[in-house]
């Protein structure tokens, strides 16, 4: 606790604006100074940004934006269109909620973005803190955007002592007593920058911080221990096969997976069952085609929000004219980089077909809190 000492004076929304008015950053989804701000943009960014880092998200925004440039013109694009132009970002449920979502701007609001909070946390894949930052930066309702650069910054101003994820409740209310009326939406997006910048997770800049002498945690010296979190529990590792089937004609099998569920919707190789207890040395048996399957050295692994899992890869070469299975299909390889293929499957297919395959991964990190 903090003592009559280190007692300080209350955080000034004007000290964070002026601060704001000199540092912000430009960013491609981010209107400039007396310019009106785009709902679309907003929203799209604000989906991009969940579980990513600004810069992974850069150039995938400019990309999407140009395929889809208005919420019409995603509504009306084939899902499948959409989850390939998503691959390569992960968490691939918000490619798919992005989607429904837009259909139903245009089905039910005709194609305009709700101004009102309340009316935005209605959209699928909208929650509390997306409908908030619209809200706020789009339409100019004082709205409390927290994300996790925010619940940083006002974990540390105000020394909350209960841990994340208990604290929420507490800094989403402090936070907004804070929004003010007359610019909530650069308020909103000064709170973003001021974490992403100054107020990092590790050695925060704390000389450069318009709110360092308010700041409790600071005046205790213990910045750094803020915000306080339990300890993550990660799942069991789960074992697994993929089969990369080539065949002469320079083809490769593969499958769409389920529509809900991890990776919904996306491209695979065959694999087998992720089980905790799979024992790769039987995994021929759950091969996709009979063939001469070669076991690769190595496995690629790869970790999930609340897993890691590890594959074993199987190859094999069959004959041109091999038909594919049912709910499979032949992709020429030259081809590949136009599948919608998460991370772990270009992983996986790198392992078996060297650089020819595409090989970048899914960009890791949280939310801009290292932006």
């Amino acid at each position: 606790m903090l003592t009559s000492a280190l007692r300080v004076t209350k955080p000034d929304p004007a000290d964070l604006l002026a601060w704001y008015d000199r540092h912000r950053r430009d960013l491609p989804w981010r209107a400039k100074p007396g310019e009106t701000a785009d709902p679309y943009r907003v929203w799209l960014s604000e989906i991009m940004l969940q579980q990513t880092t600004v810069a992974a998200v850069k150039p995938f925004y400019q990309r999407f934006l140009e395929r889809f440039p208005t919420v019409t013109a995603l509504a009306e694009a084939p899902v499948e269109a959409v989850m390939q132009a998503w691959a390569g970002l992960g968490y691939y449920s918000r490619a798919r909620n992005l989607h429904a979502c837009a259909k139903a701007v245009v089905d039910k609001h005709g194609g305009s973005f709700p101004a009102i909070e309340a009316e935005l946390l209605k959209l699928k894949g909208v929650g509390a803190y997306t409908a908030a930052a619209v809200a706020a930066i789009a339409f100019g309702e004082p709205a409390a955007a927290v994300d996790g650069n925010v619940e940083r910054v006002v974990s540390r101003l105000f020394a909350i002592e209960d841990p994340l994820p208990k604290a929420k409740p507490q800094i989403r209310a402090l936070t907004q007593e804070m929004v003010p009326t007359d610019r909530p939406g650069d308020f909103a997006q000064a709170l973003m920058d001021l974490g992403a910048t100054i107020c990092t997770p590790k050695r925060p800049a704390c000389a450069l911080c318009p709110w360092m002498k308010p700041c409790r945690a600071r005046a205790a010296g213990l910045q750094e221990t803020f915000p306080r979190k339990q300890k993550k529990e990660t799942g069991p590792l789960r074992k697994g096969a993929a089969f990369v089937v080539l065949r002469a004609d320079d083809s490769v099998l593969l499958r769409t997976r389920p529509p809900q569920g991890l990776l919904g919707g996306m491209a695979e190789a065959p694999t087998s069952a992720w089980e905790t207890d799979y024992e790769p040395s039987r995994a021929v048996l759950d091969a996709p085609i009979e063939a001469r399957w070669q076991r690769l050295p190595g496995t690629v692994r790869h970790v999930f929000t609340h897993f890691p899992l590890e594959l074993t890869v199987l190859f094999a070469k069959v004959p041109k004219g091999t038909p594919a299975p049912d709910d499979m299909r032949w992709t020429p390889r030259r081809e590949l980089p136009g599948e919608a293929l998460p991370g772990v499957m270009k992983k996986v297919l790198a392992h078996a077909l060297g650089e020819a395959a595409p090989v970048k991964g899914t960009p890791k990190g949280k939310r801009a809190q290292s932006a």
